[in-house]
């Protein structure tokens, strides 16, 4: 619990994880992160996939056990300012949690205003270093020219790790394994684009026999064969080609057929969705499935989403502590999230039905046998 002396020691904090512009020396892992973001870029379904687990979180609200408290921490998760441009705790949340999901790792910080939270701050990885404190603990250093520097304040930074291996503190990317995959699919855009470049843009070959007539000579034949052919090609009116001798016409590459796509595509992209752990319909991809699949799949969602609410909900829980202490309010809250779909709220309430249907069910039968 944070005290008046701890206050005072607090007030003198600035956002200390920001080290101004990004320094050329790269920290552990940038060149993976870079690989990730580069991934982001180049794949759009990994990028779409990634945004709906991000508008698929939900909201949440939070309980104080103070009941005077509650207001004012409505009031300010609703209403604190978030790094440059955003307000609010949702915004701070989604953040956090796409740089989770893409990075395996998260830090944000708690940045003090005389003795109040005055606002949220995500930190960007390119500039912090973390390093192991223990066995227990993580130390973050924010990187600038001059070097390196410790976070003096660990109090008011929050960290995460998505999956980490036993005993680090690095999380795992849902995007790891992804690279192999992705750039065979891409080599499979790429060399689409090339064939239909070469095969779908239509270039002749013409070939002139001269009859031996007129006694001029072949290349000037062909020079003047070549200059009537470009002619009748280019004119925006219909243009017949005139030519002496035998000439024949054949588009070059009109035998030859584009190798078929969708297989190796799809393949690519069950690997890509498996991954993910979205469901290919909630990307536009129309696979033949059942409905109880869909269902299925839908459900499978839901346990993927309640476990990265179980990741957020300390570093939720931290700020409201955190804020609670500073304005003179015993700590300790819990958060509550939302049901995720309109549907899940349906087949809870069916599935308590039926359960307290059994029961009565159960009540009758026994007092019949005791009759």
């Amino acid at each position: 619990m944070l005290g008046r002396k701890k206050r005072e020691r607090l007030t003198a904090a600035s956002v200390q994880t920001y080290a101004g512009p990004a320094f050329p020396g790269l920290p552990l892992g940038a060149g993976e992160r870079q690989l990730y973001k580069a991934l982001r870029e180049s794949v759009p379904i990994i990028d779409a996939a990634l945004y709906k687990l991000r508008r698929l979180l939900g909201d949440f609200t939070v309980t104080c056990r103070d009941p005077a408290a509650q207001t004012g921490l409505e009031d300010f998760l609703a209403k604190v300012q978030v790094n440059a441009a955003g307000a609010g705790i949702g915004e701070f949340v989604g953040v956090y949690f796409e740089d989770l999901l893409t990075y395996g790792n998260a830090v944000g910080e708690m940045v003090l205003q005389g003795e109040h939270i005055g606002a949220l701050y995500n930190a960007g990885l390119d500039q912090l270093d973390l390093e192991e404190d223990g066995p227990l603990g993580v130390k973050v250093y924010a990187r600038d020219a001059q070097g390196r520097r410790e976070c003096p304040y660990p109090q008011l930074l929050l960290v995460s790790a998505l999956n980490p291996e036993a005993g680090r503190p690095w999380g795992v990317s849902v995007l790891r394994g992804l690279p192999f995959v992705s750039q065979v699919l891409l080599q499979v855009y790429h060399t689409l684009g090339v064939n239909w470049e070469r095969l779908g843009n239509v270039k002749f070959a013409v070939t002139c026999k001269p009859d031996g007539l007129g006694g001029m000579l072949a290349g000037d034949r062909a020079r003047q064969v070549a200059r009537e052919w470009k002619r009748a090609m280019t004119s925006r009116e219909p243009c017949d080609f005139v030519a002496v001798g035998d000439v024949s016409i054949r588009a070059i590459g009109a035998d030859n057929q584009i190798l078929d796509s969708q297989v190796p595509v799809r393949q690519m992209l069950e690997q890509i969705v498996a991954k993910l752990g979205v469901p290919p319909f909630l990307l536009g991809l129309s696979w033949s499935s059942t409905e109880r699949m869909s269902s299925q799949q839908a459900d499978m969602l839901t346990s993927e989403l309640d476990a990265y609410r179980r990741v957020l909900t300390p570093v939720v829980g931290k700020i409201c502590d955190t804020w609670l202490a500073l304005e003179g309010y015993e700590p300790g809250c819990r958060v509550e999230w939302e049901e995720i779909t309109m549907q899940d709220e349906v087949d809870h309430a069916n599935a308590r039905y039926l359960t307290a249907r059994a029961k009565k069910l159960e009540q009758e039968l026994k007092a019949e046998q005791e009759g």
